[in-house]
């Protein structure tokens, strides 16, 4: 996706709905195969920075501090197409994702489920979360 518009950003940031915090969640997914990888917030900030960028920028809630996705593990999220949903509180972010999504190593963050009755990792670690981080 190449750079937005300053207008066509503007409009998109009107259209959301913004709670008191002024964040709104953000479902990543990826654009060709459709696998949900993560959800994380974003802000007027991180949106108008990921329309700009096209790579995506969201907004950490614990350093409250602009976070664009892969800056320590370097697996980065190249926007496609980004979409606010009909009540304009939640956005989709269709991306190409390099890498693992999720911090702990994993294709994606959606790796617990319930099978056989009990609460189960569906999915193993492909990278060591060290590897990633340094840690």
């Amino acid at each position: 996706m190449t750079s937005t518009a300053p207008d066509a950003t503007a409009a998109l940031i009107a259209a959301i709905r913004f709670d008191v915090q002024g964040l709104v969640p953000c479902i990543a997914q990826q654009h060709d195969t459709g696998e949900v990888l993560m959800m994380a917030w974003m802000n007027a900030d991180s949106v108008a920075e990921t329309l700009a960028t096209g790579r995506v920028c969201y907004w950490s809630r614990s350093r409250k501090a602009l976070w664009r996705k892969g800056e320590t593990s370097g697996q980065q999220q190249r926007l496609v197409d980004l979409r606010v949903d009909c009540d304009g509180d939640t956005l989709l972010a269709l991306v190409d994702q390099d890498g693992v999504a999720c911090h702990t190593g994993r294709r994606n963050c959606f790796f617990h489920a319930i099978r056989d009755g009990k609460l189960t990792e569906i999915a193993a670690p492909l990278v060591d979360p060290k590897t990633l981080y340094g840690a």
